[in-house]
């Protein structure tokens, strides 16, 4: 079948252009620039089952789930209430802006008088995460030890010295110098209080010291130095060289322990780290980073199954981005697919055929035709397609075919913003408020009833008014009779709507929605809203006793201004702002360094007024507030090009000591990222996601290129199923000359990526801080 190819390529060859006339850039030349490492997760916590139950007579548990990197918590699910088998179904994604050792997930028992307990954790290494990408699974629950809940790492520096007594002898003195530690956890949502400990332990001793604690840091500067004795005294005229005898330096340790100072409450174990003292045997001096790792008996239990178990669905993503100009190629062959004929022979058709995971292929797609306005007639093109093969009228877009699938992601783009602005205030209040609406008798609880139903879960309520909706859409087709509904309770339920003033006002709203006339739009046009929710902001200089403490608020950001306010409510209709920045008068949004006030995921609003400082929950949402302020803000006037990484405290600022409030910033302003407010599309990095795709589906399009070839040679369809009767090729030489310029561009573009990998996994010395030692790979 492989033989067959040369065919097609021979037929191809007369017509074939070259992949592209672009001018590519040298393999080398990215080496100089910079390369963009972009992490992003995904997925779906699906539910939990066979939780252990509680000793006493009410078994249920109240149960929550939340997504951590490594101990920082970064999503949480709504609570499911008396259940040992919740079903959350949550979908979630977000950006990962920091490095991490591990993806964890906890299932908590939610106490309203106590801390919330930990019922069980799974906690997938970053290296593994690959290995479940795409799928769901059943994870089995492992117990949660805080002697394994560690984070962070120690730069540590160890020496051997030789000492002369008075009397002539040598005294051999081992040196520890703890510097400081990077990336400690934060102890209730705030930054801790740590401390270490240093021990030489051996097998007849242990001898301990401590240093000073740090008060509200996760990167506390210790630069304290340790003295301790290795050796006996000698005389010094028997050793003529320092040397530690082999017998005492293998059996001896340096053991670190990280606390945070509890005070009036026991302290809290961070980590821990062993060095052998024989990393001196053939350097007096070892220099280095260490990740902290968790105590010995951490994390050992025999009863690891009795847990219950998690079903995820995770799909984690790591993409080099390389300079815009290594794209023009691919960019250039996919945003020609709407002008191929047929549409099954283009790039772009390709592509959304042969990955295995057709949801990741449509998305960077369908956002980089839609950047550059070839998303409609690429659509049109499938769509055409797939109604050419239709069979049944009623199948018509019911399949889960690349037709459906970019119509999909498309209107979750572009309709957005009119999803919020018609249904976010009534679906906040159906949030808001307990009222049930719960008409399946199958599910209706005990002593409930339709008429008198207060006691259903939001997600339910919102379900069934999600059925109301559809069938309401579909109202003109349906025969009154319950064999038209796919639930009888339906029909009894729509009873209420048979009125010809309900059937006449849903038919003309779905012909206005459906028209293709232009409608004037008034002078006015509501502000976009872009996101909110709740964070600390520094007081901004208004209290009477001149302190400036941290208060919690409700922030909105639309594309007019950003507001906060004392308590959370409907965007649209607040009126009780405490403060309003009006978006063009922002000048930068930048991060804040964690020295400027002892707490971590600060970032700074710089504006025509003082700077506006906010504390976000985690890296995450920092991350997320920090870009889309970037992104609507990023064309007004007057940017600034530097800022004060740190904050102006007392006289000065803290970053480079200038005492002058209005002095220019010490530091570049990042870049910005793209300035369209309601499609946020990073070309380079869907271009980036598409080649990573294409390269996991090398074999499948060399599956396509035999077709291709066997179709050349034989002519007519394939009478027996085989590995590629499914593809859909309409023209095997123009499909094959497509396939024949996808493999050279991903070629040309795998050098760069090589070179780029080999630099980066070189660079990193091992016991850097970029790679530290305990690391795994």
């Amino acid at each position: 079948m492989a033989a067959a190819a040369p065919a097609a390529a021979a037929a191809a060859s007369s017509e074939a252009p070259a992949a592209t006339a672009t001018a590519e850039p040298e393999a080398g030349d990215e080496d100089n620039r910079e390369v963009r490492v972009l992490q992003s997760l995904r997925g779906k916590i699906c539910e939990a089952k066979n939780l252990l139950p509680y000793l006493g007579p009410n078994k249920m548990r109240d149960c929550f789930c939340t997504i951590n990197l490594d101990q920082e918590e970064v999503y949480r699910t709504q609570v499911v209430e008396k259940s040992l088998s919740p079903f959350f179904s949550e979908e979630f994604y977000f950006e990962i802006p920091r490095a991490f050792q591990y993806l964890s997930f906890y299932v908590y028992d939610k106490n309203v008088l106590q801390r919330d307990l930990r019922i069980g954790k799974v906690a997938i290494k970053k290296e593994d995460l690959c290995n479940h990408s795409g799928k769901e699974t059943w994870f089995s629950l492992q117990p949660v030890d805080s002697n394994s809940e560690v984070q962070g790492k120690v730069h540590l520096e160890l020496k051997l010295n030789e000492l002369i007594t008075e009397n002539g002898t040598v005294c051999q003195q081992l040196v520890v110098h703890i510097k400081a530690c990077h990336g400690l956890p934060l102890i209730n949502g705030q930054s801790c209080d740590p401390y270490a400990t240093v021990s030489l332990v051996g097998p007849s001793r242990n001898d301990q010291k401590k240093t000073k604690v740090k008060k509200k840091t996760s990167n506390p500067q210790f630069n304290e130095i340790f003295y301790f004795e290795v050796t006996r005294s000698s005389s010094y005229t028997r050793k003529s060289q320092f040397q530690v005898e082999e017998e005492d330096i293998e059996k001896l340790e340096i053991r670190i322990d990280l606390w945070n100072n509890g005070n009036l409450v026991q302290d809290i174990f961070l980590g821990e780290l062993k060095v052998p003292v024989n990393v001196l045997r053939s350097d007096s001096s070892h220099q280095a980073w260490y990740l902290l790792q968790p105590r010995d008996n951490g994390n050992k239990s025999s009863k690891t199954d009795d847990l219950g178990s998690l079903r995820l669905n995770i799909c984690y993503t790591e993409d080099y981005v390389l300079p815009s100009e290594y794209y023009g190629p691919l960019k250039t062959l996919l945003l020609k697919s709407p002008d191929v004929q047929p549409i099954s022979a283009s790039a772009a058709y390709i592509f959304g055929e042969i990955c295995r995971d057709k949801n990741d292929a449509v998305l960077p797609l369908v956002r980089l035709l839609l950047h550059h306005d070839k998303l409609v007639p690429f659509a049109t093109a499938v769509a055409e397609l797939d109604l050419k093969d239709t069979q049944d009228a009623n199948t018509i877009f019911r399949g889960n075919s690349l037709a459906t699938r970019c119509l999909d992601e498309m209107m979750k783009i572009v309709g957005g913003h009119y999803l919020k602005v018609t249904l976010k205030p009534i679906i906040d209040e159906i949030c808001e408020s307990s009222k049930s609406c719960e008409i399946d008798p199958i599910k209706l609880k005990e002593g409930d009833n339709v008429e008198n139903n207060k006691d259903a879960p939001t997600i339910r309520t919102l379900t069934l008014i999600s059925k109301t909706i559809q069938t309401l859409g579909s109202w003109g087709s349906l025969s009154k009779s319950k064999s038209s509904f796919k639930e009888t309770f339906m029909c009894e339920f729509f009873k209420m709507f048979q009125e010809e003033g309900y059937i006449t006002a849903v038919k003309k709203f779905l012909d206005e929605i459906s028209s293709t006339e232009t409608k004037e739009t008034s002078g006015t046009s509501e502000p976009v809203h872009l996101k909110e929710g709740e964070m600390h902001k520094r007081a901004q200089g208004r209290t009477r006793i001149g302190k400036k403490n941290f208060k919690k608020r409700w922030f909105c950001l639309t594309s007019r201004e950003l507001t906060y306010h004392k308590q959370p409510g409907k965007f649209i209709e607040r009126k009780d702002a405490i403060y309003t920045i009006p978006v063009k008068n922002i000048l930068a949004v930048e991060k804040l360094e964690e020295s400027s006030f002892s707490k971590k995921n600060m970032f700074q609003v710089i504006h025509t007024e003082k700077p506006l400082y906010v504390q976000a929950n985690n890296c995450v949402e920092a991350n997320e507030w920090i870009d889309v302020l970037c992104r609507v803000s990023r064309c007004n006037q007057n940017r600034l090009s530097s800022y004060h990484p740190s904050a102006y405290i007392n006289g000065s600022w803290l970053c480079c000591q200038e005492t002058s409030e209005n002095a220019v910033g010490c530091k570049p302003c990042t870049a910005g990222v793209p300035a369209d407010i309601q499609i946020d599309i990073d070309e380079d990095r869907e271009t980036e996601r598409i080649y990573s795709l294409f390269t996991l589906s090398l074999l499948k399009l060399q599956k396509m290129e035999e077709a291709c070839g066997t179709i050349a040679v034989y002519q007519g369809p394939q009478k027996e199923p085989d590995d590629y009767s499914n593809f859909v090729i309409e023209d095997s030489v123009t499909t094959f000359k497509t396939i024949q310029q996808i493999k050279s561009i991903i070629e040309k573009l795998d050098e760069p990526h090589e070179k780029y990998r080999k630099k980066r996994s070189s660079s990193a010395k091992y016991g850097s801080k970029e790679n530290p030692i305990g690391k795994t790979s």
